[in-house]
């Protein structure tokens, strides 16, 4: 049974609606505007769930307008497909001649024609045996057939043809003619040919006797071992004590002075917000290239051969002045997945980002040919800035501040894989609060990995030693908070966050250990960390390299953090630092499948080496390059 009927524009302007329950579905419906409508996001599947409440829509991109039908999540309504396409056209029949600018001032009188539709819709679903079958009593089952009697066994009597029991104590049966009779064997004759067997297998086909040549060769060779004394072994690029000097990484050796002079220029450049990303501005080129892509495909008109060459030429060869169908966009779709694959995107994302646009453009009213591809370039665009805008802003200064008077400190945790970064974005983000005049306590809760604890500590010292000591209370600015190794993670997290408490320390980082996102027990300890702790930001830490892996990452993430904690409202990834974005040129499709997964803002980039190589994501950038 449908509860609610509605059609309404993209917007949420609602033109007609059919509430049989009585109840309101505003909250159900906003939900599918702001999740799915707006932001494009799995508009292939015409399907949306909202708690305990399902939503099957259709959009009609010919009126601007979307047909939705909301039921309880617990039905199979099999004739929706069919219901919603026939009212789309009854729908188009009666109010299709409306001008754009008067549909919002007229009374949609809707009520008949959708009685039709549904009576049509229900009884065809029936014709065709769609009702589903009632489910067989007890009675009629086998099981109740079976009494007690025929269920016990009476070792008496023989068992019956048919019979699955086994009688174990069954003879063995008879040998055949064929095979010969062999006697009967005792234990004594089967271990005296057990023992000749195994004297046989140890006997040496070439036996060395003691008068050998090389049996006397070898005990000449081991009293000379034995006279020259054992000798240490000697491996190569393996050191000597002198070398521990150079390998003491305890104090600044000489040459850290060059890198201590780099970085103390870097004082100063990262007071405020985090910079965005450098933007190449491609209008022009765009430009260029169309103009070039026009021309040629001009020429190649004239001489008759077809055209290949960018993305967008393959939007040229349909025919302008029509109404775009699925199957006129299809040769393009399966290009422009192929473009964005090659951009690192996840495979699985760009269908869905060809699906979103597909919706978009399908029942459109093209013109020329240049209106095409502007048009196709600009429904890509719109998606693609859709998807990477975030649906809440981050601003980790406001809410650090506003913790500090609060009087309590504001704590990250940062996670992710192993290998993609974790501490060494950590040390920039801390240069960059405090740059920021915020005291930092870094708490190393990576008590696995060999060297993790050293490395903080190293970045420590650095960080103290461009900015020194505060002259208002004397404190260095970071402080290592560190418990060893093979502690866990969540108590040495916790007692850090109350020493900061107790010292008002401003903000908390928490390191973690990499965990691949397929280990248990090291998912359920990430997940206990943060549940002991409840922070006030939960970061993951991935690389720009990745493609696929990426939406595995984030989903099995996300999932073992939600499964393995017992809270109602499990606190889950908050948002992304991307690194390693300086390496990958123009392929970052890695921060579209991140984005699009979590739906959570990407906060940081990593772009560098140095303490200052700590960017923002700018939206024109990242779509910029998926577009060239």
């Amino acid at each position: 049974m449908l509860d609610f009927v509605v059609v309404f524009t993209k917007g949420g302007v609602v033109l007609w609606n059919s509430n049989e329950s009585g109840k309101n579905y505003a909250s159900c419906i906003n939900s599918l505007i702001r999740g799915v409508i707006l932001e494009e996001r799995n508009t292939e599947s015409k399907y949306f769930e909202d708690d305990h409440l399902a939503v099957q829509f259709k959009l009609d991109n010919e009126l601007d307008v979307i047909f939705a039908a909301v039921f309880q999540k617990v039905i199979k309504l099999n004739y929706l497909d069919n219901f919603l396409a026939d009212m789309q056209v009854a729908f188009q029949e009666k109010f299709g001649g409306v001008a754009a600018t008067e549909r919002l001032g007229i009374d949609y009188e809707f009520e008949q024609e959708f009685r039709m539709v549904l009576s049509a819709a229900e009884k065809a679903s029936v014709k065709q045996g769609k009702v589903p079958k009632a489910m067989r009593s007890y009675n009629e089952s086998q099981k109740s057939k079976k009494t007690v009697a025929s269920m016990m066994q009476d070792d008496k009597k023989p068992p019956s043809v048919g019979d699955k029991r086994v009688n174990i104590q069954e003879s063995p049966p008879p040998p055949s003619k064929s095979e010969p009779m062999t006697p009967p064997r005792n234990n004594s004759d089967i271990i005296a040919e057990n023992r000749r067997k195994l004297r046989e297998k140890l006997t040496p086909t070439k036996k060395a006797t003691m008068d050998s040549k090389p049996f006397k060769a070898t005990v000449a060779a081991e009293k000379d071992r034995e006279r020259a004394g054992k000798k240490p072994r000697v491996w190569d690029l393996g050191g000597n004590s002198k070398d521990a000097v150079l390998l003491d990484r305890s104090k600044d050796a000489p040459e850290d002075q060059q890198l201590q002079t780099i970085n103390n220029e870097l004082v100063g450049t990262m007071q405020g917000s985090i910079r965005d990303l450098d933007v190449d501005s491609s209008d022009d080129s765009d430009d260029d290239s169309e103009e070039e892509e026009q021309q040629q495909q001009q020429r190649q008109l004239s001489q008759k051969k077809p055209k290949t060459g960018g993305l967008l030429s393959y939007f040229k060869g349909i025919v302008g002045a029509k109404t775009m169908t699925l199957s006129d966009l299809q040769p393009a779709l399966e290009k422009m997945r192929d473009h964005l694959i090659s951009k690192n995107v996840a495979s699985e994302i760009a269908g869905k980002l060809c699906d979103s646009v597909a919706t978009s453009l399908e029942g459109k009213q093209m013109g020329t040919f240049d209106s095409i591809a502007n048009m196709v370039k600009e429904a890509l665009t719109q998606s693609l800035v859709r998807i990477l805008s975030p649906k809440r802003r981050i601003d980790i200064i406001r809410d650090a501040l506003e913790s500090k008077r609060n009087g309590r400190p504001y704590t990250i945790i940062f996670c992710g894989v192993n290998g993609v970064g974790k501490s060494t974005n950590l040390a920039k983000i801390c240069f960059w609060l405090i740059e920021n005049d915020f005291n930092v306590l870094i708490a190393a809760c990576d008590t696995f990995r060999a060297g993790a604890v050293e490395q903080l500590r190293t970045h420590t010292r650095h960080l103290n030693a461009l900015h020194p000591a505060v002259k208002h209370n004397n404190r260095t600015m970071v402080q290592l908070y560190e418990k060893g190794y093979g502690k866990d993670a969540a108590g040495i997290a916790m007692e850090a966050i109350k020493f900061a408490n107790d010292t008002k320390i401003d903000v908390v980082l928490v390191d973690t250990a990499g965990r691949m996102q397929d280990n248990e027990p090291l998912m359920r300890s990430l997940s206990k960390l943060i549940k002991v702790n409840n922070p006030d930001l939960v970061l993951f830490v991935g690389e720009a390299l990745v493609g696929n892996e990426a939406v595995d990452q984030l989903v099995k993430f996300n999932q073992s953090l939600a499964d393995y904690s017992s809270n109602e409202n499990p606190h889950i990834i908050d948002g992304i630092v991307l690194t390693k974005f300086d390496t990958i040129d123009d392929k970052v499709g890695a921060a579209i499948s991140m984005t699009y997964i979590t739906g959570q803002p990407i906060v940081f980039v990593g772009t560098g080496q140095t303490y200052a190589d700590l960017k923002a994501i700018n939206v024109n950038a990242v779509v910029n390059s998926l577009m060239k």
